[in-house]
């Protein structure tokens, strides 16, 4: 079997969200995420090799050697798969499996742990990476009353005396 047949194969199985992507043996699959919402992850197929990749996070405003050396620290235990930053910084979670090795219970392992990857470190990439801007975001919807909902997760990091309770 192909691995575009098995990839066709394991989605056709699953309730994820997919469609073809831009390039010839493309599928872009859409992983739900708990901290992180949702990833993207581009699936790209060849006679060779099936290549995985998914955004992380845009690259750090702020305090790039403390993100990269977490990232590095964690390439340490990743099965299979990498943290890499492109050309402009953004950080991407990578792996790549050879063709001949490529089955649907591989590719679960795969999605797996590029979801993992993507979603459980990603609100301390935020607080290491975008924390001024998290700030300024916080006082500025304190400031006009409003909802804080979405910065929840870092009201540890982020509240100020007098700042309003937790939203119900």
């Amino acid at each position: 079997m192909s691995v575009d047949a098995v990839i066709a194969e394991f989605l056709a199985d699953s309730d994820l969200e997919w469609e073809a992507g831009a390039s010839e043996g493309e599928v872009v699959v859409t992983l739900p995420g708990e901290k992180k919402l949702r990833t993207v992850v581009s699936l790209v197929t060849s006679p060779t090799w099936l290549t995985a990749r998914a955004f992380v996070v845009r690259n750090p405003d702020e305090n790039h050697d403390r993100v990269h050396r977490f990232l590095l620290a964690k390439n340490l235990r990743l099965p299979g798969i990498a943290y890499a930053v492109d050309a402009s910084g953004d950080v991407y979670v990578t792996g790549r499996l050879p063709a001949a090795a490529v089955t649907p219970e591989a590719l679960d392992h795969l999605l797996g742990a590029i979801l993992d990857a993507s979603d459980s470190p990603f609100n301390e990439l935020l607080a290491l990476g975008f924390r001024t801007s998290m700030e300024k975001e916080w006082a500025w919807r304190v400031d006009r009353g409003e909802s804080l909902r979405n910065l929840e997760a870092f009201r540890g990091l982020l509240e100020r005396p007098g700042d309003p309770p937790r939203e119900a």
